[in-house]
């Protein structure tokens, strides 16, 4: 059984790279462009396997001297590339099929081509159910990029074999290409939605409304009251880590070491609610209240 990140994206560079065989071997075969371009469509899930491979174990990296916030970014930057690569090979796929529907399509030995996209359905759903149970546990954006992958092309694959069995019923080879521009409609949706989580998190996009109201929700269970108020709440995602930070008004008085403990334990409150959270707080005097030019706009501003 797989349970590492590591060893799921090992699985997913396997099972890619032995699907490409078996399709170069059956396009070849049948004629089919369907077929082929399910082919393409497979090696490019193996480049965006491979790159999310070596991208978890970069990730896991502890941070050093050149990247003192650590290494998480790194999955965020692989499912941003994995997107793009999901739209290049909707590209190929709309040009291959459009030139097929142009010049005359040509099918043979449906038989081969129909087992064949039966097996890429089983193979990449049972793939792609692993690579996201990993994904979700591990909070990878790399694995979940490549799950998405993979459950692309294993919708894809039956849709190519939905169209071999139209060609096989009515004997109308115009259906294969047809069905690689309906397939390449889906691609493209996958490819977008890759994208646009990816991004908000390269551009430090905010947590989810309902992660800061759990973090809200954190710091007032462990409020006393020593604390007049805090502000500047912000908080970004980076891989599966949170950096969160505040500001917190102590009650005139408080010392320095109370206001450490009691610093401490909000932060332990966010961190159990929060997974992989990495809080940091800056201590001000009650006075920073009545100062004007310290507010911050947004929902999330003070408490």
């Amino acid at each position: 059984m797989i349970k590492t990140k590591r060893g799921a994206a090992g699985l997913s560079i396997a099972s890619n790279a032995t699907l490409i065989a078996i399709k170069l071997v059956a396009g070849a075969l049948t004629g089919s462009i369907a077929i082929i371009t399910e082919a393409v469509h497979s090696l490019i899930d193996l480049v965006a396997s491979v790159i999310a491979y070596f991208s978890v174990r970069k990730a896991d990296e502890p941070a050093d001297a050149e990247h003192l916030y650590g290494h998480e970014k790194v999955e965020n930057l692989t499912a941003a590339i994995e997107g793009i690569l999901i739209l290049l090979g909707a590209a190929v796929i709309v040009y291959e099929a459009t030139r097929q529907l142009v010049n005359g399509a040509e099918v043979d030995r449906l038989g081969i081509g129909i087992a064949v996209m039966a097996f890429s359905v089983f193979a990449n759903l049972s793939v792609s159910t692993v690579l996201s149970r990993q994904a979700r546990e591990h909070e990878s954006q790399a694995l979940e990029g490549d799950a998405a992958h993979l459950r692309t092309d294993a919708m894809t694959s039956a849709g190519v074999l939905f169209g071999l069995a139209l060609v096989q019923v009515t004997g109308n080879a115009d259906f294969d290409p047809i069905t690689a521009l309906v397939v390449a409609v889906a691609i493209v949706w996958a490819g977008f939605r890759i994208l646009r989580r990816s991004s908000g998190a390269l551009v430090d996009e905010a947590l989810p409304d309902a992660e800061m109201d759990q973090i809200e929700a954190a710091i007032a269970t462990s409020r006393t009251s020593e604390v007049a108020g805090y502000h500047k709440l912000r908080a970004r995602r980076a891989g599966s880590r949170r950096h969160i930070d505040f500001h917190v008004q102590y009650r005139s008085g408080t010392s320095l070491e109370r206001a450490h403990e009691l610093a401490h334990r909000m932060r332990e409150s966010i961190e159990a609610e929060i997974p992989q959270a990495e809080v940091l707080i800056h201590a001000e005097p009650e006075t920073s209240l009545r100062e004007p030019d310290d507010a911050v706009a947004g929902p999330y501003r003070s408490g």
